[in-house]
């Protein structure tokens, strides 16, 4: 039964994209209708394969051929189950959505047609059991997505931008395509079960030229999710790709553009061998996580936001990788795909409201975000400085506790319980600062509602931790792999907290002395706004290399007669 389920469900749009191809010049529009049915029984199948996984059932494979091979093998576990509902329940809130918003479009049949591969590609990329499956789906979905960016052909921009996004996608083939290589020279099967066990077997093994396997592979794996991922200096792609077609903005989200944290799950059996690679990806996310979050700020445009937004997500992912919290970055993938997806489909309604009215009620919150006035009645600063740093962190620590009493060995959960604390006194500093005649109502309210989102947080992302990775001894391996020496560790969490204190506290002094900006200041903040607006130059650094190249490219065609 699961067997035949595993097939399903990846071959069920596949029936429809060729049913969607051959029926669209007799049903016109009405061609639709068979997509988004196929897409809701392919939500339906998936969610059953994920009750299944639930239910304890107990990993499987099966063949897209019927028949025992080296390659079109499909796993079935609980990563696998997980992400095809995911990637099924957004597919086909995309195609619901896209039945009125592409009917005045052109193509509209081959819109769904390739709507349709791209959830099958997607589909069997979660659930492929053998890498030369997983290399084919994995190349396929930057073709497919190339012909979905481009949709509109009339479009320059589009067409131009789907090309470097496809252009980003085959430098992130090329590493996965090199450690498939290695695996398969080094254990002389597709296998990633048999690929798996002789890694835990023997994590020691050395390459073709006397480097460690593991760390080489996982380096090669990380580089491949870091292009798909858009972390920094491969992210340039994915603001810009907000141009296309809503719904496929949306679906991007849907084991697209963070695929990057399912590829690094799914070889969490390599990770859990090597460190030092570990402590790269962190480091990698955590600038892209910083440098999207400052660049989202600084735009005009909402979709190109939400892209750097994105961007700014998938760092916090890919970060989460780095210190070791694997089932942690499934689960804020899943949570900021199906968050960002609904922004997506949401943006063009926002877009035809604002043009006619704001909406924007002129109470106490909208008095203090647009026109900055300060608080009627405040707390002392000092207790409120003191309530800022104190009252998240208790918060945290408790709701930790409660569902893992060992969670505080972990260095990682450490590193990330850090980042919360952060985000936290931001809530509580914002709401010191509104302008309200109750403050300390509105500051009990704030952290009543932060007690809720942290308990949910921990209880579901610790579910998940048991769910993806049931043995316990593989879950604290992650995380050791993750770790550094244990002195320079206290060194660090001691000095950035006291870091962090301090910069509270002289944050909330010179709020009460009134903020003064010198004009040298001024100036400074001026030219790091624009800095931030042209995103850093980085745009203009590649457009004058692929210039350049070009121009190089010709000359050596004119010196060698080629043209």
């Amino acid at each position: 039964m699961i067997e035949k389920l595993i097939i399903v469900v990846p071959v069920m749009p596949l029936v429809s994209a060729l049913l969607t191809h051959l029926l669209s010049g007799t049903l016109g529009r009405g061609v639709a209708r068979i997509s988004v049915s196929a897409a809701g029984l392919t939500f339906f199948a998936a969610s059953a394969l994920l009750w299944m996984a639930v239910s304890g059932e107990p990993a499987q494979q099966a063949t897209l051929t019927g028949a025992t091979g080296s390659w079109g093998t499909l796993l079935f576990d609980p990563l696998a189950a997980l992400m095809a509902m995911v990637v099924s329940g957004i597919s086909l809130l995309v195609h619901m959505y896209s039945v009125r918003y592409m009917a005045e479009e052109s193509g509209y049949g081959r819109f769904f047609v390739l709507l349709d591969l791209m959830t099958a590609a997607l589909l069997i990329m979660v659930a492929a059991g053998d890498l030369i499956t997983l290399l084919v789906v994995w190349h396929l979905i930057g073709v497919l997505l190339y012909f979905l960016l481009g949709q509109d052909t009339r479009s320059q921009s589009a067409y131009r931008y789907a090309l470097w996004t496809l252009f980003t996608y085959r430098i992130g083939d090329l590493p996965l395509v090199l450690a498939a290589g290695l695996l398969y020279h080094a254990f002389g099967t597709w296998s990633l079960t048999l690929i798996f066990a002789g890694i835990s077997a023997n994590p020691e093994m050395q390459t073709l030229f006397g480097l460690p396997l593991v760390e080489v592979v996982a380096s090669l794996i990380a580089l491949s999710a870091f292009a798909r991922s858009a972390q920094i200096f491969l992210h340039t792609w994915l603001p810009y790709t907000m141009g296309g077609p809503t719904p496929v903005s949306a679906l991007m989200h849907a084991g697209i553009v963070n695929a990057g944290g399912f590829l690094i799950n799914r070889f969490a059996p390599v990770f859990v061998h090597t460190g030092d690679v570990l402590h790269w990806v962190f480091l990698v996310g955590l600038i892209t996580a910083v440098i999207g979050s400052v660049l989202m700020l600084a735009q005009n445009d909402i979709k190109k936001s939400l892209g750097y937004s994105t961007m700014g997500q998938m760092g916090f992912m890919i970060m989460e990788c780095g210190v070791g919290a694997f089932s942690l970055a499934v689960y804020h993938l899943i949570a900021h795909g199906l968050f960002k997806g609904t922004l997506f489909l949401s943006a063009g309604g926002v877009i035809n409201a604002a043009r006619k009215d704001d909406g924007v009620p002129k109470d106490d919150l909208y008095t203090f975000v647009v026109e900055r006035r300060p608080a009627r009645q405040r707390k002392p600063w000092l207790v409120m400085a003191f309530l800022t740093l104190a009252v998240p962190a208790i918060i945290l620590i408790i709701a930790h506790w409660l569902v893992s009493q060992d969670y505080f060995q972990q260095q990682g959960a450490i590193v990330l319980l850090f980042f919360g604390w952060v985000t936290g006194a931001q809530l509580v500093f914002s709401t010191y600062r509104m302008r309200t005649e109750n403050p300390l109502r509105l500051i009990t309210l704030i952290l009543f509602s932060f007690t809720v989102v942290v308990l949910g947080y921990t209880v579901i992302s610790h579910a998940f931790d048991v769910f993806l990775y049931p043995d316990p001894a593989f879950r604290s391996q992650i995380y050791a792999a993750a770790g550094i020496d244990l002195v320079w560790f206290d060194v660090l969490v001691g000095l950035i907290t006291v870091i962090v204190a301090a910069g509270w506290i002289k944050t909330y002094y010179a709020e009460r002395q009134g903020r003064r900006t010198h004009k040298h200041r001024a100036g400074i903040w001026a030219r790091f706004y624009a800095t931030i607006h042209r995103e850093f130059y980085l745009g203009e650094v590649y457009a004058q290399a692929s210039r350049r190249l070009l121009d190089t490219a010709n000359r050596l065609n004119v010196l060698l007669r080629w043209s």
